[in-house]
């Protein structure tokens, strides 16, 4: 469990604050864990898609352990963490005043909460779901070793889903009778969405995206954005993870359209507009999707530099916006920034001096590692493809040897534009966001960038697609 709790270095930077909302009447949490050997437990807390130590105890003279605070802690799903990286929950929220008494051997079991009715009332729904999977598990099993044999796997079907019941009614029934607790918003928040039968259209055909439209549309429906409690549960990273990951088309477009809706439902709630701004910023500026960068800029032009993600420090700020206009005029669709620089003759050549109908714009290194490899996979590349698909190279050298740099370049027989970096009408490093090589741009007739950061093993595949795409617009 605590190799979970971590502090990625967004997390460091952007959320120093996190915990900065608690009204200042402090935490009182005793614990009394039977058969436990050692000295120390640990209070944790989930946030997003982390867990976080909150607080230490060592064992005292009355064999308790004591988390306390002068602030009160932030309502939500706590972690009662043991030294061997054992846990079980507790729920703290406005009861934070309260003793807890259970078992090493077993948590639920007896577990006996003095103080705290919310506890009370959810350690007694965890231990009758204990129950009913005590029901449940042995006709699984059955099922498996009967499998065969339909009359029996039938039965246990049957018993299976009289269990189900059961237990759906008891969780109806603890939400109806504890309408404000933490817990009912939690099965609220994680509720399916019930999906009609899609309708027949005008012809009589069925209309096969009307669930998908339908289950988006209704998707955050029993969410309660004011309510930041269920950014402290498992419930709200997992929701918004899956939304992006599943049910937004991948198109730039429809992901900042999405974005921006989502950002706007969670606004009622400092730390889930925080939350949201922030888990979003991060997943499309480290996205492996080519051109998802843009997504990146969109956010931090929108929020961050227009002052609304009060949480972070000027310095950061400064950090994130010089990063999101540094990507910006390389994103997909933008014109490449020229480049002027020598060839092997000493005559400066521009890339615009290209007459492809696609250039592969190449930065490498022949003291390079990986370049050894991957340029002459480019160099095979363009000698059997120059030809279907009007192919020129535009390769800058980055190595400061231009004798070692002009032998490798006769020795391999690189007949394409060959330029070095030592002189140059601009820093390609910072203009290109050029970290490591070799790195590979293609950019279109009109010299915009229509791919970066490309393996050459899926150029055939992009050009391919990228004509046909090109043939049907005609």
């Amino acid at each position: 469990m605590l190799n979970k709790i971590k502090k990625s270095l967004f997390c460091t930077l952007l959320f120093l604050s996190f915990y900065s909302f608690g009204q200042k009447e402090g935490y009182n949490i005793k614990i009394k864990l039977d058969n436990y050997k050692f000295d120390t437990l640990y209070l944790g807390n989930y946030y997003g898609s982390s867990q976080y130590i909150k607080d230490t105890a060592i064992l005292n003279s009355k064999k308790m352990f004591l988390f306390s605070g002068k602030e009160s802690l932030p309502g939500g799903v706590y972690l009662i963490i043991t030294q061997d990286k054992k846990y079980f929950e507790i729920i703290i929220d406005k009861e934070q005043n309260f003793t807890v008494e259970s078992q090493y051997d077993d948590f639920y079991k007896d577990i006996k909460i003095k103080g705290s009715p919310d506890n009370d009332i959810y350690c007694q729904f965890v231990n009758y779901n204990r129950i009913k999977y005590d029901e449940y598990s042995p006709y699984q099993k059955k099922m498996e070793a009967m499998k065969d044999n339909k009359d029996t796997v039938d039965w246990c079907k049957k018993k299976l889903v009289l269990i189900n019941e059961e237990i759906g009614n008891y969780k109806k029934k603890f939400m109806a009778e504890n309408p404000n607790h933490l817990m009912t918003k939690v099965f609220k928040s994680s509720k399916e969405v019930d999906v009609p039968d899609p309708p027949k259209k005008a012809d009589g055909s069925i209309d096969s995206l009307f669930s998908y439209r339908y289950y988006k549309q209704h998707y955050w429906d029993n969410v309660d954005f004011s309510d930041d409690r269920i950014l402290r549960t498992p419930v709200y990273h997992s929701k918004l993870d899956y939304y992006f990951k599943n049910l937004i088309i991948p198109a730039n477009d429809s992901i900042k359209t999405a974005a921006d809706d989502i950002i706007e439902k969670a606004r009622p709630s400092k730390e889930l507009f925080k939350y949201t701004v922030w888990y979003l910023t991060n997943k499309y500026e480290k996205s492996s999707i080519m051109g998802q960068d843009e997504v990146f800029v969109h956010l931090v032009e929108k929020y961050y530099m227009s002052n609304q993600a009060f949480w972070v420090t000027p310095s950061i700020l400064e950090s994130i916006t010089k990063r999101a206009l540094q990507l910006k005029p390389i994103l997909i669709g933008k014109v490449a920034p020229e480049l002027i620089m020598p060839d092997t003759s000493g005559a400066f050549v521009s890339m615009r001096s290209s007459r492809g109908r696609f250039t592969f714009l190449v930065f490498w290194d022949t003291d390079c590692g990986h370049c050894k490899t991957e340029i002459p996979k480019i160099k095979k590349f363009y000698d059997e493809y120059k030809t279907k698909y009007g192919l020129e190279v535009f390769a800058i050298d980055t190595d400061s040897d231009l004798e070692r740099w002009k032998k490798y370049i006769i020795e391999n027989k690189h007949e394409w534009i060959s330029v070095t970096g030592t002189k140059t009408n601009l820093d390609y490093h910072k203009a290109y966001d050029i970290i490591s090589t070799p790195v590979l741009f293609i950019l279109d007739k009109d010299f915009r960038i229509i791919a970066k950061h490309i393996s050459i093993d899926d150029a055939k595949g992009f050009l391919d697609n990228y004509m046909e795409k090109e043939k049907q617009k005609k």
